[in-house]
């Protein structure tokens, strides 16, 4: 039976939110599945993606064949590189602990780098705000400067009001 690893869509229009499932080539996109491998989130930055690794790793050992995108989110978490690492163990070139100290070292780094995107995302995000609200203030300033004059005329215009109607009084 040919196994694929690939998406499979559900979610809202316009708000799509894949499982990354293992599923019999001949199945239906959306239809039955082997195995629910994992999660994939396009609508947030970065993309949230939950994959059971070791589950994914076992698949592939198994000669299931992911698609494009099911390849490029199995590389992006380390699946790929785990199979890799996998298979020079099985030919002796590795021991066991050497590739779980590289998978480990890969993946330290690799969540390293997605943290400091997320912290530049967060950073640019705070810097538009701060500008946004700088421009309201200049905006608000001006306006409030604007009316200024106006309102110290109307002040003018109600107190020479006062004065003609008091000495009006007066003189009745």
């Amino acid at each position: 039976m040919p196994v694929k690893i690939r998406l499979q869509r559900h979610g809202k229009k316009g708000k799509p939110y894949y499982w990354i499932v293992a599923a019999d080539s001949r199945s239906k996109r959306d239809g039955k599945y082997l195995e629910k491998l994992g999660a994939y989130n396009p609508n947030t930055n970065p993309a949230t993606i939950d994959l059971n690794v070791d589950s994914a790793v076992q698949w592939l050992q198994n000669g299931a064949q992911p698609t494009d995108t099911a390849r490029a989110i199995l590389s992006y978490k380390g699946a790929m590189l785990k199979n890799h690492l996998a298979g020079g163990v099985a030919k002796g070139a590795l021991t066991e602990e050497q590739a779980e100290a590289k998978f480990k070292a890969w993946l330290d780094e690799k969540t390293s780098k997605i943290e400091a995107k997320a912290e530049g995302l967060s950073k640019a995000e705070a810097e538009a705000k701060a500008k946004a609200l700088e421009a309201e203030k200049a905006v608000n300033e001006a306006r409030i400067a604007a009316a200024a004059p106006v309102v110290e005329e109307v002040v003018a215009e109600e107190s020479a009001e006062t004065e003609e109607t008091t000495a009006a009084n007066e003189e009745e």
